[in-house]
């Protein structure tokens, strides 16, 4: 399977969504921030593995404690994922901390800033 064929497309597309679906409404601790996102998965070809990529509105502390509190329910979300999802294999999780929309939004003001000292 390539990495950009339609299966993988479709794939990663399902997954992220279901993925999204129960860290919102299914999962319960509190240390997992409410504005807690999935912005991108990449299942791997051969469906064992999958990154998450989560992007957490808030401070450092906020993204370290949603990062920890998925981690420990990664067996929860597994088994949630498999009962969702058609696959023959349901793939381990990693949650990988995406900052580019935090990035996005300092540089964004950053250049806010400069075009009002001009």
């Amino acid at each position: 399977m390539r990495k950009n064929s339609i299966k993988s497309v479709r794939v990663n597309g399902e997954v992220q969504r279901e993925l999204s679906e129960i860290i919102r409404n299914q999962i319960k601790d509190p240390r997992i921030c409410a504005m807690t996102s999935v912005v991108a998965v990449e299942v791997a070809p051969d469906l064992r593995t999958c990154k998450a990529y989560i992007s957490v509105l808030g401070d450092e502390k906020a993204q370290a404690d949603t990062m920890a509190g998925l981690k420990s329910a990664e067996g929860y979300i597994r088994r949630q994922l498999a009962g969702s999802l058609n696959m023959r294999i349901t793939p381990q999780i990693r949650f990988i901390l995406d900052q580019s929309i935090e990035y996005g939004v300092n540089m964004s003001k950053k250049i806010d800033e400069v075009i009002k000292k001009e």
